[in-house]
């Protein structure tokens, strides 16, 4: 790929965040997790020779975690292209505070944008479509999304800007457990950021429906309703109820920045 004066030149990328940006569903916990970072990083190292990329999200936090145990790191690393992908745990939680979890998520902005660096963040899917009670986080999702725009315009942040597309809220690009992409929701989240900064390549087509689906039956319906409910609900609830986290344990799956190489999940096939 030809590469001019108006390609971006990227050398070091660090990605920030919870699951979402650790990868989960795309792979698995033997082979490792792809995700759309890990994308987005092959993507850039195709026109940026010698990238070096550094991933820190760990699933479960909070966005006051990733600020607290995520933000020094990154500044440390000193990148000149970072994301910035928080709240979603905190959302979907009864006592969610917006003005306070997006304060995290300005902190994180603001200060990684002092350095020069280009800065990315995300507004979020509207819920409704792939959770039964999803329609009841609409008008704090909405209100989220908002919170988010006007603190990344107040600190020249790029938004990826997912709510305003129908196809980030159609079920086949979630897994099983319908709060996690799969292999091409990751794809697809991948190609926004890729389209939000302009990369070579980095078009719209991302954000394009899917074909339409013939409808299941009610009873279909109810039966994969009773999975999820058994397969992700219940442990959800149990693990809330002992006040543990999915990230319990846990550490970034790339802490410091490196090329990428032939053994990281980045190179699974999809």
């Amino acid at each position: 790929m030809s590469r001019d004066d108006r390609t971006p030149r990227y050398a070091r990328f660090v990605a920030l965040g919870d699951s979402q940006t650790e990868g989960l569903n795309d792979g698995d916990d033997a082979r490792g997790y792809r995700g759309w970072a890990d994308r987005l990083a092959e993507q850039l190292a195709v026109v940026n020779p010698g990238l070096l990329y550094a991933n820190l999200a760990v699933r479960g936090r909070l966005a006051h975690e990733v600020h607290a145990e995520q933000l020094s790191p990154a500044l440390a690393q000193a990148p000149d292209l970072v994301t910035v992908m928080a709240g979603v745990n905190d959302l979907i939680r009864p006592r969610f505070d917006a003005a306070a979890v997006c304060g995290h998520i300005e902190d994180m902005l603001s200060a990684l944008a002092a350095t020069g660096a280009t800065v990315v963040t995300f507004t979020y899917p509207y819920p409704g479509q792939r959770l039964p009670a999803g329609r009841l986080l609409t008008a704090r999702t909405r209100d989220f999304n908002d919170r988010i725009r006007a603190a990344a315009q107040r600190h020249g942040a790029v938004v990826a800007d997912l709510s305003v597309h129908a196809v980030t809220s159609d079920p086949r690009l979630w897994s099983g457990d319908r709060l996690h992409l799969n292999a091409l929701g990751h794809t697809r989240l991948a190609g926004a950021v890729a389209h939000a900064l302009e990369l070579p390549g980095g078009d719209d087509a991302w954000s394009e429906s899917l074909p339409v689906q013939q409808e299941s039956s009610a009873w279909r319906v109810a039966e994969a309703e009773l999975r999820w409910v058994a397969g992700f609900v219940g442990p959800w609830l149990v693990r809330r109820m002992l006040g543990r986290s999915s990230g319990d344990g846990r550490k970034a799956k790339r802490p410091t920045l490196g090329p990428m190489s032939a053994d990281d999940p980045v190179n699974i096939e999809s």
